[in-house]
């Protein structure tokens, strides 16, 4: 029988359904292992073939470690807030819920029929009101809570308030935001209003002014990560920067924790890398500059103390506070305009444009205190409000930012730091700054000739000694900004009492969001949420009507799935004690700065609160690479490109025996072409306009004596070598016509295969559909339905055929390249769509997508059937004893595969089972002591296929509930090898020889042997390649 992959695939999906056959529980008597992909945001578009690529992963080393013995935790879920269902919601009025419930359902049945084995009766969905109530429970705990820098954990809000009413903050250390020092006297004096705002400064989750990207026409605050030069990422829409009341985490506060347990997992150095640069933890001081002919000081943070002395000139961000301030009335407008004008670029960009250099002077002097001179006081967008203090003394000899600003501007460059035995040199011909951290100090009074470090120290000795600096520790980590305007996303459980905020009861949980007549920000600016009716307490207290980001519903999502169900907590202590953390995660390493770090602070406090039993979330966490898409791309031919590069190729040098001109122009007249040697014009353009012209143009020509050609641009498509002739004809003084009316070409797009001569210079490339393309040639009728305006398209062809381009990138619908795994399954099935990710490269990797080679792998799926088939395709399985040579293929593909996934390679092991079943198929193997075990171990990659044939092999149990077959060692060792023999570098045959013998032990057998004999037939023997177990190469 032929194997029937559609029928296979659906009758084993119903049975794992109908039998829970992956569903799992608490079992002490297995080793747990919990594996986790990056649950998915369920769009309208639904999966394509890229989505997959980590999940197929992640499914077959949960089905290796079931097969293992270990009790596997493997779900799924859906991170289904979102901006999209907003946006949709906005310009439909269809409510969010109804096209994310739609599109979940669009969602499941992909992912069921490519065979995952996720336990579905641990499903969540971040919209679900039993989901959210935890995470607005956390919520409320952050709130409730403050960190102690003593204990360096979370505690109660309550012991901090138990402080301050015995003896006010002097002796707190927490982390805060630089609230004022006060008694026991003057907090337990205090109003409650009075007591709750000095508590912000101190909660972990808190209320503040800050500044955003604000998207007007989103209606709320975006994430950098959600901005690119200006733009929205979504919808790109401008964005601007503004201050705003918004609620934060105090992430901060874990800085050191974060960076630290970094050290504790098992992560891509890269990855940590990234974390780390983005906490950005630095060393050094904090020095105060005072400002001349003002009461005011500029603080900076800097990491080099010691180069005070060359400090030449100071730079605020423009945002900073002190900029209206300090700024002169001469420099007012010079401030103001370049403020205006760097107002709305994102942190991000000003970070990233180092070679753009830009800044304005305020008119104002600072005093270096170590060098007792005024120096000037700069605005620049290369500083940052939110790194340090929003303030830098600039160091040009010693900074390749300041020096590009002092040489752009003229400032003085001084050189403070040099190598032992180096000589100081003019800086003035400096080609970049001078940035090592290591020589001793010069021209820097007190410190000369110290060692960087020791004059760091002593730098920051003498401030303190002056009371103008002391020693600092900063990070470039900010608290995380945790509210949005928008409608479609957890409500915050937060009402508000004389101004201030609270938060409800844990039994009033969960707060569901309300509906509203509108999915948009109210007339006044509110969010979509003050749009409620009766949005309130039962009191009347007015709820928060903001409602919190996209990560808070993905910070803690692993957590839940251990005990998804339990209405009373969280989760339960034994689910967790049992569970504990991730031992597996697998996702984008686009993630590493937003969900992956918001997902360790999240799970720290909860440690610390003593729900989490394990401090970091995920011990191990792969980044899987991107499957990229094949782009298809027409050319669509740019008619002012067209007629100056195709007829210009003609006319230009003289090719036609006459010299033309190009752009004649005649007073007001313009035209294409010119000779005044032939008396010839010539003009091109579209139908209509000649139509329009003919008659002046004619006119025209009368009255100079020249000869006109007027040419549609269709001729171009239709008659290229007709134009030539008849301008070769007037030349020759052949009477022609000046214009022979076409049907009007109007705006009928015009499409140049790729290969055509010059097409690069005459055409703009679009995608299209690659639906539409086959080996690289364009279906042009099914081109001309696929979109209204290009159904009377024409096109010019190379070898009567449309060649399209092609480009590698990222799948996007945008860009046509989308490659949907339905019909990639309805035609090759699911466990070649599996096998065929994993072939594809190292999972690591991004690779481009190329269904060319889906072909080999269906291929192999139907050569594996035919183990268990004879020649009549019946199923045929002998219960002989396996040769020894069966059992080493058997035993060595074991090891491989097993060694293979424990490495996470998951394409060698793909190579793998291809080598081992055409070995097995040379020697003609249907032998169920070797049959049984590769089905067994398949099962991983090829699921359905191997439940079909372990059914067929006599099995009731289903292949899942198996053991791993164990590698027997002794089978490993080679007695012989199996040589390739190739004749002046072609493959001709193969033989077998000891695996001990000596290159010339092999030549002479190799050369005894028919088959060589029959290849060697009176013609000389000129040299003979052994590589030892390797090839036999005869040069002949």
């Amino acid at each position: 029988m032929d194997y029937n992959f559609g029928e296979v695939e659906k009758k084993w999906q119903d049975y794992w359904r109908a039998n829970k056959i992956y569903k799992v529980g608490i079992d002490h008597s297995k080793p747990k292992f919990y594996v986790l992909d990056m649950f998915p945001y369920p769009s309208g578009a639904g999966l394509h073939v890229g989505h997959p690529l980590g999940y197929i992963a992640s499914d077959i080393y949960s089905r290796y470690k079931r097969l293992k013995g270990f009790n596997v935790l493997h779900p799924m879920g859906y991170d289904a807030y979102g901006l999209p269902a907003e946006q949709y919601a906005i310009q439909t009025g269809t409510h969010p819920a109804v096209t994310t419930e739609k599109n979940i359902a669009r969602y499941r049945e992909q992912l069921d029929r490519i065979g995952f084995s996720f336990d579905w009766d641990r499903e969540v969905r971040t919209c679900d009101p039993e989901y959210y109530k935890w995470t607005q429970w956390t919520f409320i705990n952050l709130f409730h809570a403050w960190f102690n820098k003593k204990t360096n954990k979370a505690e109660s809000v309550e012991t901090l308030v138990a402080t301050f009413e015995k003896e006010g903050n002097i002796n707190t250390e927490a982390a805060s935001s630089d609230a004022v020092a006060f008694t026991a006297e003057s907090w337990n004096s205090m109003s409650e209003k009075e007591q709750q705002e000095m508590l912000m400064h101190y909660r972990l989750a808190y209320l503040a002014d800050t500044m955003v990207n604000w998207c007007p026409a989103l209606g709320t605050v975006l994430a950098n990560d959600e901005v690119s030069e200006g733009l929205s990422v979504r919808g790109n829409h401008p964005v601007e920067r503004k201050s705003m009341k918004q609620w934060l985490l105090r992430i901060t506060a874990y800085a050191d924790r974060l960076l630290n347990g970094l050290e504790t997992i098992d992560w891509s150095e890269s990855l940590k890398d990234i974390q780390r640069n983005w906490i950005g933890k630095s060393v050094g001081g904090s020095l105060k500059f005072s400002i001349a002919e003002s009461d005011e000081t500029i603080e900076v943070f800097t990491t080099r103390p010691d180069t005070i002395f060359g400090a030449t000139f100071m730079v605020l961000a423009p945002e900073h506070e002190l900029v209206k301030k300090i700024t002169t009335t001469s420099q007012q407008k010079e401030i103001e305009a370049y403020v205006k004008r760097t107002k709305n670029r994102s942190e991000r960009e000003r970070m990233a444009e180092v070679k753009k250099v830009s800044g304005a002077f305020t008119g104002s002097y600072a005093h270096n205190p170590f060098t007792n001179t005024q120096i000037p006081i700069w605005i620049a967008d290369y500083v940052l409000m939110g790194y340090g203090t929003g303030a830098i003394m600039a160091v040009p000899a010693h900074d390749s930012r300041d020096f590009a600003f002092a040489r752009h501007f003229n400032l003085p460059v001084i050189q403070v730091i040099k190598q032992k035995g180096e000589e100081l040199s003019d800086p003035s011909t400096w080609e970049t700054s001078y940035d090592s951290k290591e020589g001793i100090a010069v021209n820097s009074g007190f410190i000369d000739g110290m060692e960087v470090k020791d004059a760091i120290k002593a730098v920051v000795a003498e401030a303190e000694k002056k009371e103008i600096g002391t020693a600092r520790i900063n990070y470039r980590l900010r608290d995380a900004i945790f509210s949005r305007q928008r409608y479609w996303g957890e409500p915050f459980p937060v009402y508000y009492k004389d101004g201030m905020p609270y938060v409800l009861n844990e039994n009033q949980l969960p707060l569901e969001l309300p509906p509203v007549d509108a999915f948009l920000p109210t007339e006044t600016g509110e969010p979509p949420l003050a749009r409620a009716n009766n949005w309130h307490t039962a009191e009347g207290f007015p709820l928060e009507t903001n409602t919190m980001p996209g990560f808070a519903g993905s910070s803690a999502y692993y957590l839940r799935y251990m005990d998804p169900r339990n209405e009373e907590r969280y989760f339960s202590e034994e689910a967790v004690n049992y569970w504990e953390n991730v031992d597996l995660y697998i996702g984008g390493a686009e993630h590493a700065t937003g969900h992956l770090i918001y997902a360790r602070f999240w799970n720290m406090f909860l440690f610390d609160l003593g729900m989490a039993v394990k401090e970091e979330p995920f011990k191990k966490l792969i980044n899987q690479g991107m499957i990229q898409g094949r782009s298809s791309l027409v050319y669509r031919v740019n008619p002012e490109k067209m007629t100056e590069y195709m007829l210009w190729e003609q006319l230009k040098d003289g090719k036609m025996g006459v010299t033309f001109q190009k752009d004649f122009r005649d007073g007001s007249r313009k035209f294409d072409f010119f000779s005044e040697e032939a008396g010839i014009v010539i003009e091109v353009n579209r139908q209509k306009w000649l139509e329009k012209l003919a008659n002046s143009y004619e006119e025209y020509c009368r009255e100079k004596g020249y000869k006109l050609l007027l040419i549609p641009l269709r001729d171009f498509v239709d008659d290229f070598d007709g134009i030539l002739q008849r301008i070769k004809a007037l030349i020759k003084g052949e009477n022609v016509p000046a214009f022979v009316p076409k049907e009007a070409l109007m705006n009928i797009p015009v499409f140049v295969s790729k290969n055509v001569p010059g097409r690069e210079f005459y055409s703009d490339p679009l995608h299209v559909d690659i639906s539409l393309v086959h080996n690289d040639v364009l279906d042009t009728e099914g081109f001309k339905k696929w979109q209204p305006h290009f159904e009377n398209s024409l096109f010019l062809f190379e070898d009567g055929r449309y060649i399209c381009g092609y480009e590698v990138e990222k799948m996007s619908k945008s860009k046509y390249n989308v490659q949907n795994p339905d019909e990639l399954i309805e035609r090759y099935g699911a466990d070649t769509l599996r096998l065929y990710e994993m072939f594809l490269g190292p999972l690591e990797q991004s690779k481009p997508w190329d269904t060319q080679g889906i072909e080999g792998v269906f291929r192999f799926i139907r050569k594996f059937w035919r183990l268990f088939h004879n020649e009549q395709n019946v199923f045929s399985v002998s219960n002989d004893p396996a040769t020894e040579a069966e059992l080493k293929i058997l035993h060595k593909t074991i090891r491989k595969i097993e060694d293979d996934i424990e490495r996470f390679s998951f394409n060698t092991a793909v190579s793998a089972f291809m080598i081992c079943v055409n070995d097995l198929n040379d020697l003609k193997c249907n032998k169920r002591e070797i049959l049984e075990p590769l089905t067994v171990l398949i099962s991983a990659y090829a699921p359905h296929l191997a439940e079909e044939l372990w059914q067929m092999l006599g099995h009731d149990e289903s292949v899942v509930l198996q053991k791993f077959p164990v590698c027997i060692a002794a089978f490993l060792v080679e007695n012989s090898f199996v040589y390739p023999v190739s004749f002046n570098g072609k493959t001709r045959f193969k033989i077998e020889l000891p695996a001990d013998m000596s290159p010339a032990e092999v030549e002479q057998a190799v050369l005894a042997s028919e088959e060589a004999k029959k290849w060697t037939e009176g013609k000389q023997v000129r040299k003979i390649i052994v590589v030892p177990q390797r090839i036999i190469n005869i040069v002949i």
